[in-house]
């Protein structure tokens, strides 16, 4: 199940000179042109697809991923609600399979637009998911980018958690074109990133310094 996180084409209303009455003919005035955001990642960046890791592999998440995602969290649900959403609202009982494949496509396209990345972390004969990845544009100033990632329950208490995160640390660093990346609930308390998010929501944002 993946997480959502809001990466659309933002618009910004840019105020235009007026024209001086004398080159127009008529009153001076004043027009808005619409500016794209600056991309998530840069057009020339080739963004990874598949990755083999130590134990696992790391493949785009699709609807032919859906089942063993599926299984994989639906198996963790108040491991997953107390260390990665901090939320019952996902994963939660009820979800059902079709909606499942709803989310995949939601991943996929999004991914596929290029604003944001969502990895399935596989074994590496690709018949379980020991884990999920997320790499997603920031809303806090400061930060190119949000990681996230969760492990289930079983792979957790195996101590793949911190193995991952590790791992994942070096391969944004080294594969992809961030200069600072935020870590909500690791390296960034998760007090701490609440407050940055509340504040850029509040155009207050840079009010709450990031943890070390």
């Amino acid at each position: 199940m993946m997480w959502k996180a809001g990466a659309g084409l933002a618009l910004t209303m840019v105020a235009m000179p007026a024209v001086p009455a004398c080159a127009q003919g008529t009153a001076p005035s004043s027009a808005t042109v619409a500016v794209p955001a600056p991309p998530f990642v840069p057009a020339d960046f080739n963004v990874p697809t598949h990755v083999e890791g130590p134990g696992f592999t790391i493949v785009p998440l699709a609807p032919a991923l859906a089942k063993i995602d599926y299984d994989a969290y639906m198996a963790s649900i108040e491991h997953l609600q107390k260390t990665f959403s901090r939320s019952t609202n996902w994963p939660r009982e009820g979800i059902s399979a079709a909606d499942a494949v709803q989310d995949m496509e939601t991943e996929q396209a999004r991914f596929q637009g290029r604003k944001s990345f969502a990895y399935s972390v596989l074994t590496p004969d690709g018949t379980r998911e020991r884990g999920c990845v997320y790499v997603y544009p920031s809303t806090v100033p400061g930060y190119d980018a949000v990681v996230r990632l969760w492990v289930t329950k079983a792979e957790y208490d195996a101590g793949f958690d911190a193995e991952l995160y590790t791992w994942v640390t070096g391969w944004v660093q080294a594969k992809w074109p961030f200069v600072k990346v935020a870590y909500p609930g690791r390296a960034i308390e998760w007090s701490a990133w609440d407050a940055m998010v509340a504040a850029s929501k509040t155009g207050k944002a840079g009010s709450a310094a990031p943890a070390q």
